[in-house]
């Protein structure tokens, strides 16, 4: 009765791996997004590093913060659009579950080391389907897995919700990059091209509006989610300009072959002793890759656990002489 006909109803869903009793207070995409919430792989979003590898100001986004407001865009779109916000949300939320510590670096880590095919979205969603709740997955709804695969790449989600959370992604990590690039002194908004910003705003609200203002006005008008050509245009443009002056700046990423070698050591050290890895790794190496399993460990670490388990293995501790 409140949706609009081209949203994805919950009572089409084509439902869970393993049926379960419906609950009389909740639709199963947001009993979706409270099993994301309340999962172990969630917490440990908020040590994982977003651009800035383990700041020391505290108002750096990480993983988790990103996830945040990646959801809150999404929600944002789908109630203009009268789409299900309850989707959009739930695959908000778990979109980037198996995202990697230091973040994009710990991604090409895992291609160098275990398989060129690795990406964080695959990862994710094999955290939901297989490694969360002691290997028994999440057992979410076939909706939220497809939008959580699909976030990006080129392909896209089967919904049109799905397609929302692909777009709030980019919105959301090219407007929060630009603020925390600026904060640490390695971008000033001046040095974006002056055709860019009086087309998406010269300050963070500005910008963040009329990117999400594009999509509710593209769509509406569309048989998908898009954006309206004058702002997705400068919005590619203004991506670009990132990966050059931000991404792949060496102030920004001066830690990063720190990183490489850090992640490269541990997976190396379980890959030749997996016997040392937690027993839930380590059991599955009997139906599946060592590598398999040491990927999957090493991928879900934080970045403060990773460092700490690098030192704890690598770096010898200092004796100390006992008093006479």
């Amino acid at each position: 009765m409140t949706l609009s006909e081209r949203a994805f109803l919950c009572e089409n869903t084509r439902g869970r791996e393993t049926p379960v009793e419906p609950c009389d207070y909740r639709t199963e995409f947001q009993r979706d997004r409270d099993r994301i919430i309340h999962s172990k792989s969630f917490r440990r979003l908020m040590h994982k590093t977003q651009v800035f590898l383990i700041p020391a100001d505290e108002h750096y986004r990480t993983r988790l913060t990103h996830t945040l407001e990646v959801t809150q865009v999404a929600r944002i779109i789908a109630r203009a659009l009268l789409l299900n916000e309850d989707l959009c949300e739930a695959a908000a939320l778990g979109h980037d579950l198996g995202h990697t510590p230091f973040g994009h670096t710990g991604e090409t880590v895992m291609q160098m080391c275990y398989s060129p095919d690795f990406t964080h979205y695959k990862q994710s969603l094999r955290v939901v389907e297989k490694l969360e709740n002691n290997g028994r997955g999440l057992n979410l709804t076939y909706e939220v897995r497809d939008a959580i695969v699909n976030h990006t790449g080129k392909h896209l989600a089967s919904t049109l919700e799905g397609i929302i959370v692909k777009y709030a992604d980019r919105i959301a990590y090219i407007n929060h990059d630009i603020d925390d690039a600026v904060r640490a002194g390695v971008l000033r908004i001046e040095d974006i091209p002056k055709s860019i910003l009086d087309v998406v705003g010269t300050t963070h609200s500005e910008r963040l509006s009329r990117m999400v203002m594009s999509v509710i006005e593209g769509s509406r008008r569309s048989d998908t989610i898009e954006m309206t050509k004058d702002v997705g245009e400068a919005t590619d443009r203004l991506r670009d300009f990132l990966f050059e002056r931000v991404y792949y700046n060496p102030k920004a990423k001066k830690e990063e072959i720190k990183a490489v070698e850090l992640l490269k050591g541990l997976f190396g050290y379980f890959v030749k002793y997996p016997s040392k890895m937690p027993p839930f790794y380590y059991n599955n190496t009997h139906s599946e890759s060592v590598e398999r399993c040491v990927c999957d460990y090493v991928s879900g670490m934080t970045d403060r656990y990773a460092i700490s388990l690098y030192k704890e293995l690598f770096i010898p501790n200092v004796w100390h002489s006992p008093i006479d």
